[in-house]
């Protein structure tokens, strides 16, 4: 069965870190860009991060939505076909179900660089609930 499984959302302080897990089974996910979104019931999703798929000698090129440069980092471990959402100095306005999304690419910004507009993600996960709050 092809799919995408997120993990690691949570209930956390304002500066606290939560790391979010993209787990994918069915297929393998180097060959794959990988996008973090996140949406808040009633607003439009947003893109959060994206990683291209690997080169072999890199994870893959990585973007950022200017909101959370510097906070938060993407990383993939093909061996564990897993891509990872890093999320540190959290705030209260990063609170959201995140969801991760999942479309075969080469290893450039092609997908990645439009991340957020692209429209043709084969996969998608169910959801993770993060919730920041004092």
């Amino acid at each position: 069965q092809v799919q995408l499984v997120e993990s690691g959302g949570g209930l956390v302080q304002p500066g606290g870190s939560l790391r979010l897990s993209c787990a994918a089974s069915g297929f393998t996910l180097d060959y794959y860009a990988i996008a973090w979104f996140r949406q808040v019931t009633g607003k439009e999703r947003e893109g959060v991060s994206c990683i291209s798929s690997s080169d072999g000698s890199s994870d893959g090129i990585t973007f950022y939505v200017d909101s959370v440069k510097g906070r938060f980092t993407i990383s993939r471990d093909n061996a564990k076909n897993t891509v990872y959402l890093q999320m540190n100095s959290l705030k209260l306005e990063d609170t959201a179900v995140y969801y991760c999304a999942a479309v075969p690419s080469l290893p450039d910004a092609e997908i990645c660089g439009s991340f957020s507009t692209y429209g043709g993600y084969d996969y998608w996960g169910q959801g993770t609930q993060v919730t920041v709050s004092s």
